[in-house]
């Protein structure tokens, strides 16, 4: 049986914990000293849980990243060790020297890091697209006041009284994972499989009359064109995760361990 070790246990964490594939043993989680003892608790004892990827006394056959403020601590040491991680943070790749550095990392220890898609579909098309002529790509996020708080958005716009579908950012998907980082992971993982972070626009806004997260992508170039809309649920335990992110994490696990991946 393989084995996985788990970056984070927050609420995408824990969805991913109760649908792992069978043939995938849950050996390691790695969270902040002071979460030790109640993750622990939470979670078989045969899981060991850790502060630091140099306390796994073993290999895991696939590392998976849940937890954004993890990446910069740890998903270099894990590239280091030669090991496979799965990141679902794709939003951390805007800072363009720390996605240097895990490049040149990944590829002197024989390391591979796989971007999930997260919260999107057409991640596939996109990237195709990309090898023949991608010429334009625009990103629309839509989602509920709920979904915004706690980010740089309450900056922008009155999350509490507005009534009526707004617009409050509109730039190029590196300002947007930078400045919603807990929120542009989707902008983030379309500029990177296509056109770059600085050659892909996002349009960013909220709209109190829905309660599901939408997503539009609209991409032009040799190929034809393309237009992908998708209404997401955001996850129950956590409006500003998306339940689609968490069944992806779920997917790359199950690619971990199967014999064939589409």
């Amino acid at each position: 049986m393989k084995q996985l070790m788990m970056i984070g246990f927050g609420a995408m964490a824990a969805e991913v914990y109760a649908h792992l594939p069978q043939e995938l043993q849950l050996k390691w989680i790695v969270v902040p000293v002071r979460s030790v003892e109640k993750v622990q608790a939470l979670v078989s004892s045969n899981v060991q849980v850790i502060s630091s990827v140099d306390q796994c006394h073993g290999t895991p056959d696939y590392v998976i990243e849940v937890g954004q403020a993890a990446v910069k601590e740890h998903a270099q040491k894990v590239l280091e060790k030669g090991w496979t991680i799965g990141l679902i943070s794709v939003g951390t790749l805007a800072d363009n020297e720390f996605l240097t550095q895990l490049k040149l990392t990944a590829e002197q220890h024989h390391a591979h890091l796989h971007l999930l898609a997260g919260a999107i579909a057409g991640i596939d098309g996109i990237s195709a697209a990309k090898e023949g002529g991608l010429e334009k790509v625009t990103y629309k996020g839509c989602k509920s006041p709920n979904s915004w708080r706690g980010s740089y958005a309450e900056q922008l716009v009155d999350l509490e009284h507005v009534n009526q579908a707004t617009v409050f950012f509109k730039g190029t998907a590196r300002e947007a994972a930078l400045k919603f980082p807990a929120n542009a992971n989707v902008a983030a993982t379309i500029a990177l499989a296509g056109l770059g972070m600085d050659q892909t626009m996002v349009e960013l806004s909220v709209d109190p009359h829905i309660n599901k997260n939408k997503h539009t992508i609209v991409a032009e170039g040799m190929f034809g064109e393309m237009t992908i809309e998708l209404m997401g649920v955001p996850l129950a335990s956590n409006p500003k995760t998306s339940t689609l992110a968490a069944l992806s994490v779920i997917r790359a696990c199950r690619n971990s361990v199967e014999a064939i991946q589409i």
